[in-house]
């Protein structure tokens, strides 16, 4: 790259970060207490918090994975996943919200407090912390690999030694978590989630842009009829031709999931495979409750809504939008199959790395900086909804109900604060040592680590809040752990056997659904206590 080149993408840069301080501090300022720092005095617009919701759950993971699927799968079966997603949000938007705002809660489990009692409570408020600690700094190495091949580039090296490649995450993920915490910190989720407003809009555009540079460049001069052609050409083969209507099948949107061999042919294969109308109905519904129901992190932003109502609209609609941003995300990726095989690139072996090589090597200056702006925008926007809501949680179930239950607003706003840091750096250190683990174990897959790690957990959270919001008289505390670790125990023990072939693979979208069930059956089996 030229300097005048890379003086054109740190200046876009620099605008981003300007912008995002400048809006995060602003708008983040008169913090009075804990509710005004966790749920912005419950007086956002919706649309301000379906925007913030998009934003966290597009993470860098997403940014990157799903370009990556859609070049390697070349088709839409990836995107079949929504259907659930859309499903998943209507229910908690009209089951899961309405508790939430009865009992005026700042943290979510303090709903499992009122129904059941404070060991529940305290069991899922913990099963969160571990969670959202470990998955969000998973996902945190994701912003890395772009500022990784960036920093081979500039310098002209081929390839890093391990531990300078390892040294190179750790201090990429250390300054985007910094810069991260300071607006976080200081605004709370006023500055999370009008942030997040920006990030969200510099995401639509840069991936817009990046899809109208992948065509004009497969048009190369000719026709778009003739880069039409070329696109099917590459997506099929000689013989074989995509586009027409006959032989659709690399275009499909739904995989059924049938062999065609028998009955315990097709569920092996149904429950073995992550992307089938299935999973897409049954398993991706019930991930999105556990993600967008259960979760602190989604839920926050929803409460910061003046009513349940308008909390309700902001995470339907956000569902209903996720089509067709998936979409473009696996569009771009197979766009990218066809201009690598058009310019008869190598691609790089990792299939996370394929969009951001794209994206340091062969974008012009301006939308390369845009680009690499989006990212760190998907990045930062899901780590401060994630360390906000790791914060309120610390804070009010654990510092406040359990070491100062008669500490000041002062006292509980400097908690939260400092919980906020605290976080940060633990963010750091996991995000670390995945880096550490990848770059020394090239074999590893982190994507279905990140999204895995929220598979063996989630199902006992949703499972329990299922309880009680769908009984009256089932579920107590002592059921409830019992319970909570019967669904864990279950979905560890289907993954161990399948490792070891013992019985069929389970795909990670049932993960989920099983613990969630798991969990359910066995706790309905304890009745309530009734004072």
């Amino acid at each position: 790259m030229s300097f005048y080149a890379d003086m054109i993408d740190i200046i876009v840069i620099a605008a981003y970060f300007f912008a995002i301080f400048g809006i995060g501090l602003y708008v983040g300022r008169k913090q009075e207490s804990l509710e005004s720092y966790a749920l912005g005095n419950r007086n956002l617009p919706w649309w301000a918090i379906l925007a913030s919701i998009l934003a966290a759950e597009i993470s860098a993971a997403t940014f990157l994975g799903a370009p990556g699927e859609g070049f390697a799968l070349r088709n839409f079966t990836y995107v079949q996943l929504a259907i659930g997603t859309i499903l998943g949000r209507i229910i908690v938007g009209r089951l899961f919200l309405k508790p939430y705002y009865q009992y005026n809660v700042v943290s979510i489990y303090e709903y499992l407090e009122k129904r059941f009692g404070l060991t529940t409570r305290r069991w899922a408020s913990a099963t969160f912390l571990l969670s959202r600690v470990l998955a969000s700094g998973t996902r945190l190495f994701f912003a890395g690999i772009l500022l990784v091949i960036a920093y081979m580039m500039l310098t002209g090296q081929d390839s890093a030694g391990q531990m300078e490649t390892v040294v190179i995450y750790i201090a990429a993920l250390t300054f985007i978590t910094i810069a991260t915490a300071i607006y976080t910190t200081l605004g709370g989720l006023k500055a999370v989630v009008w942030t997040d407003v920006l990030q969200a809009s510099i995401l639509a555009i840069s991936l817009m842009t990046t899809i109208g540079v992948l065509l004009f460049s497969i048009k190369a001069g000719g026709s778009w009829a003739a880069a039409w052609d070329n696109i099917c050409f590459h997506l099929g083969n000689k013989d074989y031709n995509p586009c027409k209507i006959e032989n659709l099948k690399p275009w499909a949107l739904f995989d059924g999931g049938f062999t065609g061999q028998g009955l315990m042919a097709d569920i092996k294969n149904i429950l073995g495979s992550e992307y089938t109308l299935w999973s897409a109905v049954l398993g991706s519904t019930f991930i999105t409750m556990a993600t967008h129901g259960t979760d602190q992190d989604m839920v926050q932003r929803m409460l910061a809504a003046p009513d349940s109502k308008k909390g309700a609209r902001a995470v339907i609609l956000s569902g209903l939008m996720d089509m067709p941003i998936v979409l473009v995300f696996v569009s771009c990726g197979m766009l990218l199959f066809v201009y690598f095989a058009q310019q008869g690139i190598t691609p790089p072996e990792k299939q996370i790395e394929i969009f951001p090589w794209f994206i340091i090597h062969c974008l012009p200056a301006g939308v390369r900086g845009l680009l690499v702006a989006a990212l760190l925008a998907t990045a930062m926007g899901s780590l401060s909804t994630a360390l906000n809501a790791l914060a309120t949680t610390a804070t009010k179930d654990w510092y406040v109900d359990v070491f100062r239950p008669n500490a000041s607003a002062n006292e509980q706003l400097s908690a939260v604060r400092w919980l906020t840091v605290f976080f940060a750096a633990l963010l750091i250190v996991v995000g670390a040592g995945t880096a550490w683990l990848t770059v020394m174990d090239p074999t590893v897959r982190i994507l279905p680590i990140a999204l895995g790690i929220f598979g063996y957990t989630y199902g006992s959270l949703l499972g329990v809040f299922l309880l009680g919001m769908l009984t009256k008289g089932r579920g107590n505390d002592m059921g409830n752990v019992i319970a909570m670790l019967a669904g864990f125990a279950v979905v560890i023990s289907l993954e161990l056997a399948g490792r070891n072939e013992l019985i069929p693979h389970i795909a990670f979208p049932w993960r989920v659904t099983i613990g969630t069930v798991a969990t359910f059956l066995v706790g309905a089996c304890f009745s309530t206590k009734r004072s």
